[in-house]
């Protein structure tokens, strides 16, 4: 196997790591009985689960380092199209994912359409695509290292602005905080996420900025791999850097405290550093020791992530829609009636688990058939 092979290989292992998890905390059987790591932060701090959505937006980028460099035997006009082009149909995956099933049921339990004005404009997906559209016109017109020093004066500048255009007595609120009210001026409230109790979105328009700098980061940690990631020199750099980024996060935390809900900028540099530790090691063990055994079932996920990221979503969405008697979803009856007899906590795990497992059946069938769902 080549070094470029093992390489993709480990790309391949550390984005089928994250959805993986991201399947398992998006599904808990029961939300109320799930173990704490498995849960975000309910505000400020920090939990596994918190670095799952940031991964994702550091493997784009990471993937992008490999995919651009085709791009300068392409003129002006293609590459602008093949951004715009991603960046639409992702966004509008995102969208039409929080739309479907297109119906829902009135207090008659009788189906109706479900309007656009109900449906959420921002969300997982609508993240990505925004900052992979940003990333790629930012690294595609200006030199990469320009780009990641944008990147950095993002991360100074959303720290200004929330606190600036922020509710003076609580800027870092949920209520209170810019981009909060920046979505609620854009938005109707029923086009922005309530899971918090309230109408804020966790992926709004404004937190979208530092985001960004996830995805620059990991196009180039990428650029780093290609041409120092197979040397032992190269693989300490890459440690060290994680570590130096995870010290800046913990001192910036102490004046602008880590939040993933607001995507602050400490947590930027934290989930960086971490990404860059976790991809260190995925590569050691892969390319160094040549261990890979364990690696087919996370590149599984790995190779066709976003269309297993929203197999599970819909899939998810159709058991909850589905229902058992009027006030049971299909969903509640599998947990009350196969994993809860695991326990509370242990049989939420395992339903997680299961419908997980479900999912990279899926992948494994696309992939044995080499079929591979690429926008």
């Amino acid at each position: 196997m080549t070094a470029a092979n093992q390489r993709f290989t480990a790309l391949d292992v550390f984005r089928g790591m994250t959805i993986c998890l991201m399947i398992i905390v998006n599904t808990p059987g029961n939300g109320a009985t799930t173990f704490s790591p498995l849960l975000h932060a309910n505000w400020h701090g920090f939990t596994p689960t918190d670095l799952v959505f940031p991964s994702f937006l550091f493997a784009v980028g990471n993937a992008m380092s490999f995919v651009m460099a085709r791009w300068e035997k392409l003129d002006q006009m293609q590459v602008l199209w093949k951004i715009f082009k991603r960046t639409f149909i992702i966004f509008l995956l995102g969208y039409l994912m929080y739309w479907f099933p297109f119906v829902k049921l009135d207090a008659n339990n009788q189906l109706i359409f479900s309007p656009f004005s109900d449906t959420r404009v921002f969300g997982v997906l609508q993240r990505i695509a925004l900052c992979y559209g940003i990333a790629s016109l930012m690294i595609y017109y200006l030199k990469p290292k320009a780009a990641l020093n944008i990147s950095i004066l993002l991360l100074f500048a959303y720290w200004i602005l929330l606190y600036a255009f922020g509710d003076s007595a609580a800027p870092l609120s949920m209520e209170g905080n810019a981009g909060q009210m920046l979505d609620k001026w854009l938005l109707p409230e029923k086009h922005l996420y309530h899971g918090e109790g309230i109408a804020f979105d966790p992926e709004g328009l404004l937190s979208t900025m530092p985001a960004v700098a996830n995805v620059v980061a990991g196009y180039t940690v990428g650029k780093f791999i290609q041409h120092k990631g197979n040397t032992y020199e190269g693989l300490t750099k890459l440690l060290l850097a994680g570590l130096l980024l995870l010290f800046a996060a913990y001192c910036w935390d102490l004046i602008f405290p880590i939040n993933k809900k607001l995507w602050t900028s400490s947590f930027v540099l934290q989930t960086v550093g971490l990404d860059c530790i976790i991809i260190s090691i995925i590569i050691y063990i892969i390319n160094f020791k040549q261990v890979t055994s364990w690696t087919y079932f996370f590149e599984v996920f790995g190779r066709n992530p976003l269309f297993i990221y929203l197999l599970s979503e819909l899939a998810a969405t159709l058991l909850y829609f589905f229902r058992v008697g009027p006030n049971q979803s299909f969903f509640q009856w599998i947990y009350r009636n196969i994993f809860i007899y695991a326990g509370d906590y242990w049989g939420s795990l395992l339903f997680a688990v299961s419908f997980m497992l479900l999912c990279w059946l899926g992948g494994y069938i696309l992939d044995k058939r080499k079929i591979y769902v690429r926008v």
